[in-house]
């Protein structure tokens, strides 16, 4: 395990997390216990032409306290199959293409204090909602999940993407000495709080921006990591694509990963006298 940043700004950690990283990894139990209210959960949810498979989501969900429903111009309905199903969810339209303005956009109109990102296609599973908060409860900033540990898996990666991603996880690990071992997974929760320290792409410019494609999941973790974020891999199993097609292409959105890697490394350079790396816990 590498040594834990220090508290360098409030985008690190608020007094809360600490607290609850004292308290020990308990979760929702032991924060009652303690006379805390309990966090509030939202569920970010970028869609597109997920008609057919939200129902298999929403079988899936667990209690939680928010829905934000993200449209990207679907032409079969998502919008009013996610009213349907979650009817009290708010569902917005992204402001430009790509999966992740469709995230910075839900993040936006969160309210939750933690908020958890999952796919709208059926391949992340709702029910291990609750392994991630626990991560949170327990002291992390970050719950990252990860098909390559413990009980993960899947029944989706190819092992041409496997094997990209093996490389994409060595790179990043080397240049800003974290321990991740998914890096382009995209089932991540986090504190809503350290939100402004991921410095996303605004929502309301026009142009399409970096950070607006798949490589979202990158830009997170390694802005988690760089800010001094304790970061807790979640073992998660991915299933297959219920109905559809993907819309990542492994090649091109590779190179987009790796285009962002040297982006972030050239930052990252720009401020280590104030950067010392991510704490992990396993």
């Amino acid at each position: 395990m590498t040594e834990i940043a220090p508290e360098s700004d409030a985008c690190v950690r608020a007094n809360i997390g600490a607290f609850l990283k004292d308290v020990g990894a308990g979760a929702v139990r032991d924060v009652r216990a303690a006379g805390m209210r309990r966090p509030s959960v939202t569920v970010v949810l970028p869609t597109r032409n997920e008609a057919r498979n939200l129902p298999h989501v929403a079988e899936r969900m667990p209690p939680v306290d928010e829905i934000v429903v993200i449209d990207g111009g679907s032409s079969d309905g998502t919008a009013d199959v996610a009213r349907e199903l979650w009817p009290h969810a708010t569902v917005i339209e992204q402001t430009r293409k790509g999966k992740g303005n469709a995230l910075a956009c839900g993040f936006r109109a969160a309210t939750g204090d933690i908020i958890v990102m999952i796919d709208g296609d059926g391949s992340t599973d709702p029910a291990e909602i609750p392994r991630f908060v626990d991560a949170l409860l327990g002291g992390a900033d970050l719950a990252k999940g990860t098909r390559f540990r413990g009980d993960g898996g899947s029944d989706d990666i190819t092992s041409f993407r496997r094997i990209g991603n093996l490389g994409l996880n060595w790179l990043v690990n080397c240049i800003f000495g974290t321990e991740f071992s998914d890096l382009c997974y995209g089932y991540n929760a986090f504190w809503r709080r350290n939100l402004e320290c991921l410095d996303l792409p605004a929502t309301d410019l026009t142009a399409p921006q970096w950070g607006d494609g798949f490589e979202i999941e990158t830009v997170i973790n390694v802005r988690a990591a760089r800010s001094g974020w304790l970061i807790r891999e979640v073992n998660s199993f991915e299933g297959r694509r219920i109905y559809g097609r993907s819309n990542l292409n492994a090649v091109t959105d590779g190179l987009r990963v790796l285009r962002t890697i040297r982006r972030e490394q050239r930052k990252h350079r720009a401020a280590a006298p104030a950067v010392v790396g991510a704490g992990w816990s396993p």
